[in-house]
């Protein structure tokens, strides 16, 4: 069989002729781009000017030939900005039906950064298709760019701070969509019955669980331990998250939190409290507080940390608990102490101020 002729290279995608439409409609699958949210250490969103829009745009371009979105997404950012950093977690997927181009779109959107102080010093734009790059809060982005960026943006970011996903459809949450559609437009469907078992499943908002305990030396100081991630300044009780997706009850992730962070193969005693907190954005957190008694001496000595995870311990009398921890944590060491020594509670708690009974 004689060889065959090279397929021609397709037409320039700019201007829209003809020729362009024709060839691009004729392509068996959606053209897919890759957009970054590409944020600095104070939260702003990296946005814009190139030398072939008007509008503002956010980093990212086509996915080409057998690149993943991934990697089309690292390869624009390199070419566009000099800029060679991982791209995080897949925050929203957006399709867009047949435009100018007689192709639908499917964009993926993604992390990237928070870039470093010397990451976002060093950008600059080899190809020139980048004239300024400019950093804005979310607000300011969301009023900068047109409709549809803004709406992807926004979702995205609600993504980020829930650690969900966004299902979008030109731009717009989708009711199922388990991050950035409308709290209360969610509710309102819920109530008249419009979602089915699995969209309502993923649009329900989500909470993180963790278990705590509350171990004292014999003159009465709260064994703290002081993280090697976060903060460094403030101190934490021992514990972590429920490995719930494993079917870890709150009780086996206390014990089994101790066994990791202080070397302590030690049963919980009785659930002391449990903790309600939120903040607009972000998932609420649910802690379960457990009495883990009095350690003495020959006990504390056989604490080993992990190097990784956590820098030392000590025990903090009470009143000196506000130098080492933050105020929400305080009040639930607080509340639990007092549940302990008045043999009361369980307590309910919210942000560790006990809630009051309704009469």
């Amino acid at each position: 069989m004689p060889d065959q002729p090279p397929s021609p290279p397709p037409p320039p995608l700019s201007p829209y002729t003809d020729s362009v439409r024709a060839y691009y409609a004729a392509q068996p699958s959606p053209l897919v781009a890759a957009t970054g949210i590409v944020l600095d250490p104070r939260g702003r969103v990296l946005v814009l000017t190139t030398s072939y829009k008007a509008e503002l745009e956010l980093p990212g371009g086509g996915v080409e030939d057998t690149e993943t979105p991934e990697e089309g997404l690292a390869r624009e950012l390199k070419e566009e900005l000099d800029l060679s950093v991982p791209v995080g977690r897949l925050l929203a997927v957006d399709s867009r039906p047949p435009g100018p181009l007689g192709r639908s779109l499917v964009v993926h959107v993604h992390l990237v950064g928070p870039l470093t102080p010397e990451e976002t010093s060093a950008i600059s734009f080899p190809d020139g298709e980048v004239t300024e790059a400019r950093w804005l809060t979310p607000e300011e982005a969301y009023a900068a760019l047109d409709t549809r960026k803004a709406s992807r943006l926004r979702a995205a970011l609600a993504a980020l701070y829930s650690g969900s996903l966004a299902h979008l459809i030109e731009g717009v949450p989708q009711p199922g969509s388990p991050a950035g559609f409308d709290p209360a437009r969610r509710a309102e469907l819920e109530h008249a019955g419009a979602y089915d078992t699995a969209g309502h499943r993923a649009a329900r908002p989500k909470a993180l669980t963790a278990a705590s305990v509350l171990f004292t030396d014999s003159a009465g100081g709260v064994l703290l331990v002081r993280p090697a991630y976060g903060d460094p300044d403030h101190w934490n009780l021992p514990g972590g998250g429920i490995d719930s997706d494993l079917g870890e009850i709150p009780r086996a992730a206390a014990r089994r939190e101790v066994l990791e962070e202080l070397g302590l193969d030690l049963a919980p005693g009785r659930l002391l409290a449990v903790n309600w907190s939120h903040r607009p954005g972000y998932p609420a957190r649910v802690r379960f507080l457990y009495d883990g008694g009095t350690l003495d001496p020959a006990t504390l000595a056989r604490i080993r940390l992990p190097a990784t995870e956590l820098l030392e311990w000590r025990t903090v009398p009470p009143p000196e608990l506000r130098r080492y921890t933050k105020p929400p944590l305080r009040r639930q060491i607080e509340a639990s102490l007092t549940a302990r020594t008045t043999a009361t509670g369980p307590l309910e708690l919210h942000a560790g101020r006990p809630v009051a009974q309704a009469k």
